[in-house]
C-alpha cells in the first residue's frame, strides 16, 4: 500500500510509472541500520542473535479473532518515526497491527523494506513480542508502492510462495496481506506469481487470514486491479477479502469513497458471480488518514462515515495507512505531507480508534476464547445473587468477561463496547447465562 497515485482505468500498455516516489509510504526507503526505539522502549539489539530473535517472535496469542486482523492498521516499526506500539494499544484497545513492508532484497530474499533480511533483522521480532505479550497479534504486509516485490524476481508462484512461507514461519503468522500495486501489478507475470503464491499459502497454512489490497478509483478499481481479479478467478483463488484504497485518485470526502466501494462491489459481483451481499462479505476498504499525497483531506468525520457504511453493508475489512501518521504534526498543524503525522487537527490515535470500533462490531469468523477464559458451563446457581459487576456502557469488555444486567448474568464472546446484553447485540456478542437477583437495588444509572 506504499503507493501514491493509483493508476486509473488504464489501457493494457500504460505509460511508465513515475520514477520518484512521494514520501507517504516509502517501502523502498533506506531503513536505519539499527533502530533502538521500538514498541515499549529501547531494545538491546547488539546482544541479540538469530536464535533469540526467532524466539522473540513467540507463539501466536490464542485469544485474537479474525475481526482484529480485519481491522489491523498499518504500522512501520522501522521508518517514519515509529510510535510506541504498547502505548497505542493501551490508549485505544487495538489488538492487531499490519507490519509493513516485506520486499525483495535481491535473489528472492524477503527483507523488511527490501534492505533488512528477516533472518537478521532484530527490530521486528521485538515489536511482535511486545504486541503478543499484551494479548494482541500482528499481520505482515508484503508489497506496497514502489520497491522490488518477490513476485517480480522469484520466477514462479512456487518460488514466490516459498519466500513468503519463510516470513510466515519466522513470525508464526496467522494473517498476511498482499499489497498489490505499483509497479508490480502492471506486470502480468508478477501478478500471476503473487496470486499463485497466495493460493499456495492458503492451501499449506490452514486458517491463514489473507487480504488482498489494491488501488482504488472512482470506478472501484482500475484496469490493473481488474486484471488482478481476473487472475485470481482463473486460478480459483478466493482470499478473505479484496480491499481497495479510495484515496490519491481525486477523491473528495467520504461520499466519494463510499461511492467507490459501491462500484467495486459491482466489479466483484460481475467478476465472480457473487450476489451483492456475498461481494460485500469479500470486500474491504483501506483508508489514509489526514492529508494524502495529492492533498486530499480525510478527517475523523470521513472515517466515521466510511465506518458507518462498512458496518451497514457488513464489509469484511476496515483499515488505514498509517499508525505512524495518527498524531497531530508539531508546530504547524499542516506542514504538508508527512509520514509521521496526519497534517490535520487531531488527538493522538484518533484514527486507530475507528479500526477498534470496527473490530468490536464485527464478529470473528471463528470466535475465540483465550485459555484463561471461564469454561462454557455456567457456574451460577439459580436464582442466587448476581456475583458479577453491573454492565457499563463505556467499559470495554473482552472475551470471557462476565457482567450482570437486569437480573441476568452474561458472558462476552469477544471484544465489545456499548452493546447492551439485554438487546442481544447486532452480532450476539453476549452469551446469556443464568437468572440471578441483584444483591440490592441499583440507584446509579447506566452510563
Amino acid at each position: 500500500m506504499e503507493r501514491a497515485l493509483p493508476p486509473h482505468a488504464q489501457p493494457p500498455n500504460p505509460p511508465p510509472s513515475q520514477s520518484s516516489r512521494p514520501p507517504r509510504r516509502r517501502a523502498a526507503a533506506a531503513v536505519a541500520a539499527v533502530l533502538g526505539l521500538v514498541a515499549g522502549g529501547l531494545v538491546a539489539v547488539a546482544a541479540a542473535n538469530a536464535a533469540t530473535t526467532t524466539a522473540a517472535a513467540g507463539a501466536v496469542s490464542g485469544g485474537i479473532g479474525s475481526n482484529w486482523y480485519a481491522s489491523a492498521p498499518y504500522l512501520m516499526p522501522e521508518d517514519n518515526s515509529p510510535p510506541d506500539v504498547s502505548a497505542v494499544m493501551d490508549a485505544t484497545g487495538q489488538k492487531a497491527f499490519q507490519l509493513a513492508f516485506i520486499l525483495d532484497k535481491g535473489g528472492c530474499v524477503p527483507a523488511w523494506g527490501g534492505t533488512s533480511p528477516i533472518d537478521t533483522d532484530t527490530t521486528m521480532p521485538a515489536v511482535v513480542q511486545t504486541v503478543r505479550a499484551k494479548g494482541g497479534d500482528v499481520s505482515v504486509s508484503i508489497g506496497g508502492y514502489g520497491g522490488t516485490k518477490l513476485g517480480q524476481t522469484c520466477g514462479t508462484p512456487e518460488a514466490t510462495a516459498a519466500g513468503y512461507q519463510k516470513v510466515v514461519d519466522k513470525y508464526q503468522l496467522k494473517a498476511i496481506d498482499f499489497d498489490l500495486e505499483e509497479p508490480e501489478y502492471e506486470n502480468t507475470a508478477a501478478i500471476r506469481n503473487e496470486i499463485g503464491a497466495a493460493r499456495i499459502l492458503q492451501r499449506n497454512n490452514p486458517g491463514l487470514y489473507i487480504s488482498i489490497t489494491t488501488a482504488g478509483t472512482a470506478a472501484g478499481t482500475g484496469w490493473f486491479g481488474q486484471q488482478m481479479l481476473n487472475e485470481a478467478k482463473a486460478q480459483g483463488f478466493t482470499p478473505d477479502n479484496y480491499s481497495i484504497m479510495p484515496f490519491d485518485g481525486g477523491f473528495n470526502g467520504a461520499a466519494a469513497q463510499t461511492s467507490a466501494l459501491v462500484n467495486f462491489n459491482q466489479i466483484l459481483r460481475t467478476t465472480f458471480g457473487w450476489s451483492e451481499a456475498e461481494a460485500y462479505a469479500h470486500e474491504g476498504v483501506s483508508l489514509m488518514n489526514g492529508r494524502t499525497d495529492v492533498a486530499e483531506y480525510f478527517r475523523q468525520a470521513d472515517f466515521q462515515a466510511v465506518l458507518d457504511f462498512a458496518l451497514a453493508h457488513k464489509l469484511a475489512r476496515y483499515t488505514y495507512w498509517s499508525v505512524n501518521r495518527d498524531r497531530q504534526c508539531p508546530g504547524t498543524v499542516d506542514p504538508g505531507l508527512s509520514g509521521s503525522c496526519s497534517s490535520v487537527v487531531q488527538n493522538d490515535w484518533d484514527f486507530t480508534r475507528f479500526t477498534v470500533r470496527f473490530a468490536g462490531a464485527t464478529p470473528p469468523t471463528t470466535p475465540t476464547v483465550s485459555p484463561s477464559s471461564p469454561s462454557a458451563s455456567p457456574t451460577y446457581t439459580m436464582p442466587g445473587v448476581c456475583k458479577d459487576p453491573e454492565w457499563q456502557r463505556d467499559t470495554v469488555y473482552t472475551a470471557g468477561a462476565k457482567v450482570s444486567r437486569q437480573g441476568h448474568a452474561y458472558r462476552a464472546k469477544w471484544w465489545t463496547l456499548n452493546e447492551d446484553p439485554t438487546a442481544g447485540g447486532q452480532w450476539g456478542v453476549w452469551e446469556r447465562l443464568e437468572i440471578c437477583a441483584p444483591s440490592r437495588p441499583s440507584t446509579s444509572p447506566i452510563r
